[in-house]
């Protein structure tokens, strides 16, 4: 049987917890990063973010890479939209989709990059 990983006696320490205390975000910070990884937990929305990462691209763009109606690329661009990962912009009869700031990236970059260790 597998030891349990527990302390073996009861103390807190004092200082350690009141400097965590100080140093945590807020509970509403909190709450809208675990909403902004759940925008992240879907697939789809990473695979289109990802094309976003390599180019701006309209909807039909983004269908034809990804082997997507574009009913469903509008759906989800609509929610990264509200998330604020993905904006856009008119040119004529075509909106084109971009990543909405150097943020996602980071993000996109940072969880590959820990995956792959």
């Amino acid at each position: 049987m597998e030891e349990e990983l527990l302390c073996q006696e009861n103390h807190v320490h004092d200082e350690i917890c009141e400097q965590v205390n100080l140093d945590m975000p807020d509970e509403n910070e909190l709450y809208d990063v675990a909403e902004l990884f759940k925008i992240f937990g879907d697939s789809t929305r990473i695979r289109i973010l990802s094309a976003l990462a390599q180019a701006e691209m309209c909807v039909c763009d983004i269908g034809a890479v990804l082997n997507m109606t574009k009913s469903a690329v509008s759906h989800q661009l609509r929610i990264l939209r509200q998330a604020k990962l993905v904006k856009n912009r008119r040119c004529g009869k075509e909106i084109y989709y971009s990543l909405d700031d150097d943020h996602v990236q980071s993000i996109i970059n940072l969880a590959l990059e820990h995956i792959k260790e």
